[in-house]
């Protein structure tokens, strides 16, 4: 099994004529994303590597898909991912950064009304080895298994996944939430998915400084999570009173430091890394997966 995406997902791709989003639209395919269809306004009867381009997300759904990757630059993201909730698309991954912090409220509180999972925005996506991705996560660091990942940041969950597969541990499913400070799916949203699934065996989670979404987890954890859970938190060495990385990641009021996030899973019971790297070693020490 997998969370969010499988082999049935059908995928359109808003914005798939610019440079990132044909680029990645060629990742996805090799990764063994059905891919169905392109969007990008005024394009329409183009193609890229060989799948048509609407010039609507209306139009591309004669293709019947059930979720949509945006790649489209900031100012019109928006407007983007409404158009695709509005036209029944029922998973939506936003990798686009720099949208505006009222145009994601918009946006995510639309994805609610219409009961459609929307992951993002700013984030790397969601890849299941061996059967979608959706996003930019590179497709060489991944391999499948048993782990399901859970990240605030895109370069660390390379880095973490990465390790994983070159110890042999394979991943069931890695979500890249985002870093913005408005996002549609959350750790705990995140978890409960993995404690469905009954084939993740173990969850790593990664976080960052700022905010109170690692502390919301590590309650959850406390309470609902079954399963073991590994830690790694970004930003310990982060100057006081800096922003550090991410819009999100913002310590205020001495909330939101590495150390009290570390301390929260820590007392729910999760095994805390120091350094990335050092999750897989303790998860292949732990257990056979």
């Amino acid at each position: 099994m997998s969370i969010f995406v499988d082999e049935n997902t059908r995928v359109i791709v808003q914005g798939a004529t610019g440079h990132q989003g044909r680029f990645h639209m060629g990742a996805m395919q090799e990764f063994g994303t059905k891919v169905v269809a392109g969007v990008t306004p005024g394009k329409g009867g183009e193609s890229v590597y060989g799948i048509p381009v609407y010039n609507t997300v209306e139009e591309s759904m004669e293709r019947e898909p059930n979720a949509s990757v945006i790649f489209v630059p900031a100012p019109n993201a928006k407007d983007a991912v409404m158009e695709a909730l509005d036209a029944g698309i029922k998973t939506v991954v936003v990798i686009t950064d720099h949208i505006p912090v009222h145009d994601a409220m918009k946006f995510v509180n639309h994805a609610i009304h219409k009961k459609v999972k929307l992951i993002g925005p700013n984030c790397p996506g969601i890849a299941s080895p061996e059967k979608s991705k959706m996003g930019i996560i590179p497709n060489m660091v991944l391999s499948k298994g048993n782990v399901g990942v859970i990240s605030r940041s895109g370069t660390l969950t390379y880095e973490i996944v990465n390790s994983l597969t070159e110890r042999n541990l394979g991943q069931s499913t890695c979500i890249g939430l985002g870093g913005d400070p408005i996002i549609g799916t959350t750790f705990v949203d995140a978890l409960e998915a993995f404690e469905r699934d009954i084939e993740t065996k173990a969850i790593v989670l990664v976080g960052e400084i700022g905010g109170t979404a690692e502390e919301e987890a590590a309650a959850h954890i406390r309470k609902n999570v079954t399963k073991p859970a590994y830690v790694y938190i970004a930003g310990r060495s982060a100057p006081p009173r800096k922003k550090m990385g991410h819009a999100g990641a913002i310590i205020s009021g001495g909330k939101g430091t590495a150390e009290l996030k570390r301390d929260a899973f820590r007392a729910a019971g999760a095994k805390v890394a120091v350094f990335p790297q050092d999750i897989a070693e303790m998860i292949k020490n732990d257990m056979a997966i």
